[in-house]
């Protein structure tokens, strides 16, 4: 998912559990937000919805993109013989289809990211209460985002027992290499539109 590494940052980056202490010093745990994001099923859904949504743009995108080419086309094959008045309807119509196109685009990408965010949201409050609920289970005072750690004792990484309260057998999931990256999801594709023909004069 290309912004869920953004969405874990802004929500998530380091998640401070003050609860227990241990004999008055503090206990320090560390995890992986988007390694535990990606075990989880809902991931996968998350996914496969952008991607069905990603597809479904750029779909309407090509079709308005082919509507105004055919009508930019047949505007060159005839301009010649057209009289004034027609002339300009056409480029005043085509001008429209560029600038409708142009807005469907920034229109389409910010609808994605919002759908992306919507999706997301929810899983990482989820994840974010576990990491809580481990943190004070455990005795952690504060529990840091591995990313933002340089070192740290194996013993500390929290993230199996993140996935055990999320309900997931950590033993069955893939080991992240350092940082796991997010998986990308499909951006909505630009389609370059041709300009409408400077008019005639």
């Amino acid at each position: 998912m290309n912004k869920v590494k953004t969405l874990v940052v802004a929500f998530l980056l380091i998640s401070f559990a003050s609860f227990a202490q241990n004999d008055g010093q503090p206990k320090f745990g560390y995890t992986n937000v988007e390694y535990i994001l990606m075990q989880l099923p809902e991931s996968r859904q998350i996914e496969s919805e952008l991607k069905t949504t990603s597809t479904q743009l750029e779909n309407q995108l090509k079709a308005k993109y082919q509507e105004y080419d055919t009508k930019l086309k047949a505007y060159e094959s005839t301009a010649a013989t057209m009289d004034k008045v027609v002339r300009e309807d056409k480029e005043k119509e085509l001008m429209n289809m560029n600038n409708s196109i142009q807005e469907f685009q920034r229109n389409a990408q910010v609808s994605l990211q919002q759908k992306e965010k919507s999706l997301v949201d929810p899983v990482i409050n989820k994840i974010d209460q576990a990491i809580k609920d481990v943190a004070k289970e455990n005795g952690y005072t504060y529990v840091l985002s591995n990313q933002a750690l340089l070192a740290g004792p194996e013993d500390g990484d929290i993230s199996p027992l993140v996935l055990r309260k999320l309900g997931v057998d950590p033993s069955k999931v893939q080991q992240p290499a350092a940082a796991s990256p997010a998986a990308a999801a499909p951006a909505t594709k630009t389609t370059p539109v041709k300009t409408t023909p400077a008019k005639k004069k």
